[in-house]
C-alpha cells in the first residue's frame, strides 16, 4: 500500500492528509485560533467536587471547566510530581496497560475545593462537554511513551512477534531510570538501542523541563503545550511505510526538515516542496473527498448507498441497496452490498473520525454465514485503523454495535456547525403546520384584541399559501370572530415565526 502525507499550510490553518493508495484516509486539521489541546499539561484549580459522581470539575483556564474523573486522580496528593498511568491519549491503541490498581478512596477524600492539580488533557472539549482531562501524565515520544515515577513497562500490542517483544522489553530495562515507567510504541519494533536511548533521554529532560516550569507558578496556567499538528501527525503516523510527504510552504518544509534531522533522521522519504499554483489539495483530488466526508448519504459503487447520521449520544450508519438489483438472488444481493459498505464505513469511520458508541444497521441476512461473513469482513476492514474499536457480533435483526476510541472533534463538527434557521435539528415544521398553530392562535386571541382589525405577520411563503389554498380558513375566522384579517409577508422571518397585532 502506497502512503503519502500531504501538508497544506496557510497563516490561518494547518491541513494535514494522509493518502492511502492515491486516496485520502484520515485527515488533521489545526487552526490558529482554535489549536487543539489534547497532551497540554495544566496547572488547574478543583472548583467542585462531585461526590454522587465521584468526579470533579477543573479550573485550567479555558471557557468550560474540565471533567476530572475518580480513577484519573492520583493516590498520593503530597507531591504534585507524583503521577501514575492512565489512558494516555497518545499512546498506541493496543498497548499493553498497567496492572490493575487498588481501588481508590471517594474523590472527596483526594480533592477538596480549591486545590491546585497538575492535569492533562486526554480529550478536546466536545460539544457541550468541556475537557476530559488525567492526573496521570504521560509524555509520548516517537518510540516510547513515558510515564514518571512509574515502574513499568508496557509493550504494543501490535508488535506480534514475541523474541522482539522480549528483545524491547531486555533494553528498556538495563537503560531506564530506576523506577520509571515505559510503554514501547509500535514504531519502535526493529529499531536499535540507541534510537530508543535517543527517545529516553529527549522524554527524560522535557519532564525535568516540565517539573522546573511548575515551580512557583499558581493556578490557573499552561505548564507544557503539546506539538503542532505537523509535528504531532510526524511522530506518530509517519513510519516506512510513508514514502513522501509534500507540503506547499518554505516554512513548513524547512520545519519539516529540522523535526525529522532531529528526531527521525534514519528514516528513508521524499519530501517535495509544492510550488505550483494550483492549491495543493485540488490537484491531489482531496478537496472533493473531504466535501463528500460531510454529506450523510455515501454512495457504493454498486448503486447501493449508506447513510451516516450523527447524534449526541450515538452514530447511525444505515446500509440500503439503492440503485442495486443484483444479478442472481435477493440473499447474493444483500450479501454483496453489506460486504461493500463495510469496507465503505471502515474509511468513512476513519476519514470522518467518528467516535463513541457507533450503530450500523446493515441489510437484514436469514444466513448465518452470510452475518459471520460481513462481522468477519467489519473486523479485517477496521484493522488498519490506529483508534482502538470494539465491535459486538451482529445481531438477528441486522444490527452491529462498536465503540470506536474518541479524542478529538470527528470532522463534521470541525468543519460545520449547527444550522441557525433549523436549531441543528435537520428539518423544520412544514408550512400547513405552521398555519393551522397561526389558527389556533387566533381562535384564542382574536375574540379579545380591540378594534375591527387584525393584521398577521408571517414569512412570504406562508402567506402565500394563507391567500391560496389556505383561504377558506382564514375567512372562516373573519367570520366567526368579525374582524377583517389582514396578512403581511416578512422576508426577515424564520418560515415557524409569526405575530398577531391589532389595529
Amino acid at each position: 500500500m502506497t502512503k503519502e502525507l500531504v501538508i497544506n499550510t496557510t497563516s490561518h490553518e494547518t491541513r494535514v492528509a494522509l493518502l492511502e493508495n492515491g486516496h485520502i484516509a484520515e485527515l488533521y486539521i489545526e487552526r490558529n485560533r482554535e489549536r487543539g489541546i489534547v497532551g497540554n499539561i495544566y496547572l488547574g484549580k478543583v472548583i467542585r467536587v462531585l461526590p454522587g459522581m465521584q468526579a470533579a470539575f477543573v479550573d485550567i483556564g479555558l471557557e468550560k471547566a474540565a471533567f476530572l474523573y475518580v480513577a484519573d486522580v492520583l493516590d498520593e496528593m503530597e507531591a504534585v510530581e507524583q503521577f501514575v498511568e492512565g489512558s494516555s491519549a497518545h499512546a498506541d491503541p493496543d498497548e499493553e496497560s498497567t496492572p490493575e490498581r487498588p481501588p481508590l478512596p471517594p474523590i472527596e477524600d483526594l480533592l477538596q475545593e480549591g486545590q491546585e492539580i497538575l492535569v492533562q488533557v486526554a480529550k478536546e472539549p466536545l460539544g457541550t462537554k468541556g475537557a476530559r482531562i488525567t492526573s496521570h501524565i504521560s509524555l509520548p515520544g516517537r518510540h516510547l511513551v513515558y510515564m514518571p515515577t512509574v515502574d513499568h513497562i508496557g509493550i504494543s500490542r501490535r508488535i506480534e512477534n514475541e523474541d522482539e517483544k522480549d528483545r524491547l522489553r531486555q533494553i528498556i530495562e538495563e537503560i531506564r531510570p530506576a523506577g520509571t515507567g515505559f510503554i514501547v510504541r509500535t514504531a519502535a519494533e526493529g529499531k536499535s538501542e540507541e534510537d530508543l536511548r535517543a527517545d529516553m533521554e529527549f522524554l527524560v529532560g522535557l519532564w525535568q523541563e516540565i517539573a522546573r516550569r511548575r515551580e512557583g507558578r499558581r493556578a490557573t496556567c499552561l505548564i507544557h503545550s503539546d506539538l503542532d499538528v505537523t509535528s504531532k501527525v510526524l511522530r506518530d503516523i509517519l513510519t516506512e511505510d510513508v514514502k513522501r510527504i509534500v507540503v506547499d510552504s518554505q516554512e513548513e518544509y524547512d520545519k519539516i526538515v529540522n523535526f525529522l534531522a532531529t528526531f527521525m533522521h534514519k528514516l528513508q522519504y521524499v519530501l517535495d516542496l509544492y510550488e505550483d499554483p494550483e492549491p495543493i489539495f485540488d490537484a491531489f483530488g482531496l478537496e472533493v473527498e473531504i466535501a463528500r466526508a460531510l454529506g450523510r448519504k455515501v454512495w457504493l459503487k454498486s448503486g447501493g448507498h449508506i447513510i451516516i447520521e450523527q447524534t449526541e449520544a450515538l452514530t447511525a450508519v444505515d446500509v440500503n441497496t439503492g440503485r442495486f438489483v443484483g444479478k442472481h438472488n435477493l440473499e447474493d444481493t444483500i450479501l454483496k452490498t453489506n460486504l461493500e459498505a463495510v469496507k465503505e464505513i471502515a474509511f468513512q469511520l476513519r476519514l470522518r473520525n467518528i467516535g463513541g458508541l457507533i450503530i450500523i444497521d446493515f441489510i437484514d441476512m436469514e444466513k448465518e454465514a452470510h452475518r459471520e461473513k460481513v462481522h468477519s469482513a467489519l473486523e479485517e476492514a477496521l484493522k488498519n485503523d490506529k483508534s482502538k474499536t470494539n465491535i459486538l457480533k451482529i445481531s438477528e435483526l441486522g444490527l452491529v454495535e462498536m465503540t470506536r476510541k474518541r479524542v478529538r472533534e470527528s470532522i463534521g463538527r470541525t468543519l460545520c456547525e449547527p444550522c441557525p434557521y433549523c436549531e441543528g435539528k435537520g428539518y423544520v415544521k412544514s408550512r400547513t403546520t405552521t398555519i393551522y398553530e397561526i389558527f389556533r392562535e387566533l381562535r384564542r386571541e382574536a375574540a379579545s384584541l380591540p378594534g375591527y382589525r387584525v393584521t398577521l405577520l408571517v414569512h412570504p411563503d406562508i402567506a402565500a399559501l394563507l391567500y391560496d389554498e389556505e383561504r377558506p380558513g382564514i375567512e372562516e375566522l373573519e367570520r366567526r370572530f368579525e374582524k377583517q384579517i389582514a396578512i403581511n409577508a416578512r422576508p426577515g422571518f424564520h418560515v415557524e415565526q409569526f405575530e398577531i397585532a391589532a389595529e
